[in-house]
């Protein structure tokens, strides 16, 4: 961030009066950057007032720079922020990181066998492959003994789900 996000004190939460004081706005502006901005979202605490974070304190400050010092429109601010939480742009030639691929359907065998039993004494004496040694195998290896686990987890979730169900 800039010079001034370097001096948000040190706390968890922070008052409108505090995030005014530290952006060097008035309480009326934030409230209105906060119905025009969407990243700019404090949450209220019970007795209603608002509790900024950190990330918060730093979006207003970044949002004054856009509108004070860059002479930003509220619009032309807009974009820029969203296009900053996009990440890089196609523009600077740099690629946006891809998506990791999403959870597969198929479901894995079960480990609940592997759990009830001890381990067998050749996965236990066998060493620990390098990172020379057909890491992909291995990689591949975790990858089907992570979807085990998943598949693990779901059954619990269906389980307490039904035990649940059966209590009503």
């Amino acid at each position: 961030m800039s010079v001034s996000a370097a001096a948000i004190p040190e706390k968890l939460f922070f008052k409108i009066g505090e995030v005014c004081e530290i952006a060097g706005v008035q309480a009326h502006v934030l409230r209105y950057w906060e119905t025009e901005f969407p990243m700019l979202q404090p949450q209220k605490n019970r007795a209603g007032q608002r509790t900024y974070r950190r990330r918060d304190v730093e979006m207003a400050l970044r949002i004054k720079e856009l509108l004070y010092d860059e002479q930003y429109t509220i619009a032309g601010a807009k974009k820029k922020l969203a296009g900053e939480q996009r990440g890089p742009s196609r523009d600077s030639g740099q690629l946006a990181p891809s998506r990791p691929p999403g959870r597969s359907l198929q479901p894995p065998p079960s480990l609940a066998a592997r759990f009830s039993q001890a381990a067998s004494p050749a996965t236990a004496a066998s060493p620990p492959a390098t990172a020379g040694e057909d890491s992909g195998a291995a990689l591949r290896e975790i990858a089907k003994q992570l979807r085990e686990v998943l598949d693990l987890l779901e059954e619990g979730d269906a389980e307490i789900a039904a035990h649940q169900a059966g209590d009503k």
